[in-house]
């Protein structure tokens, strides 16, 4: 599923912004060059539509901080010192232009993508003129966002992509390319669904999934009364990763699933 930010839709978790994070396609974890998180700072006077960045943010594993005005923005670049900036043309104190222009007086080689409601060519041009490297015009596909920061951070090598691709949690292990998963010594044989479903709970150790987050993420459509496929298959789960065991996954009463490490 795409999801479209900066325009209006009926679906109940654009409402809630959880479709801004959901994926089709496992994510490549990409990291700064001492193994820390990505740093983003995120620059838009629409609290809804920086929410939703925010969060498909999070989700790839990067660091986050908003800010609403281009004040505050160059402000908190120079604590924050991030690797790349979303950046909003149209500010309520000084354009984005203007921002950019004070970014790169202290940080001169930091990727901006631009974002703007203005889709006219000579707007894309100042944009780029002005040294931003690259422009997204609303609405957008959080997606595409997401993939155009991943070049730019990539060209830019500030980040690369984590050789690493076995999540870990407690005794339990799960390669994402050979999709082998086992618990302790012994191998866990599962389906595709079941694996995704594994694999978003072991990305979130000890966080509280709703079900509706999760079948967001693993089923990737919106959330109307299919609460019940989620219970299956976490049932499913819990035959297969914790049968003889001491529990990893643990029903929140009202309010959803988590998985830690048994004990």
């Amino acid at each position: 599923m795409t999801t479209t930010a900066g325009m209006s839709r009926s679906t109940p978790t654009d409402r809630a912004g959880s479709s801004a994070i959901s994926t089709s396609v496992a994510r490549v974890d990409l990291r700064r060059p001492d193994g820390s998180p990505v740093r983003v700072l995120v620059v838009d006077d629409e609290t809804t539509l920086s929410d939703l960045l925010s969060m498909a943010l999070h989700y790839e594993g990067w660091e986050v901080r908003t800010a609403a005005d281009g004040r505050a923005a160059v402000r908190i670049a120079r604590d924050f010192r991030p690797d790349a900036v979303v950046l909003d043309v149209m500010l309520p104190d000084i354009d984005g232009l203007e921002v950019l222009r004070r970014l790169r007086a202290e940080s001169p080689h930091v990727p901006v993508l631009f974002l703007t409601a203005r889709d006219a060519v000579e707007d894309r041009i100042a944009g780029i003129t002005a040294g931003g490297d690259d422009y997204v015009t609303k609405p957008f596909s959080l997606e595409e966002l997401v993939a155009r920061l991943r070049g730019l951070l990539r060209r830019a090598g500030v980040a690369a992509a984590r050789n690493d691709v076995l999540l870990a949690v407690g005794d339990l292990t799960l390669d994402e390319d050979s999709h082998e998963v086992r618990r302790g010594d012994e191998p866990v044989e599962l389906t595709a669904t079941e694996f995704d479903l594994l694999r978003y709970l072991m990305r979130n150790p000890r966080r509280v999934l709703s079900k509706a987050q999760i079948l967001d993420r693993v089923w990737h459509y919106d959330f109307g009364g299919q609460a019940n496929v989620v219970e299956l298959y976490i049932s499913y789960l819990r035959k297969k990763v914790d049968a003889g065991r001491l529990p990893m996954i643990h029903t929140v009463r009202g309010a959803g699933y988590l998985l830690k490490p048994a004990g």
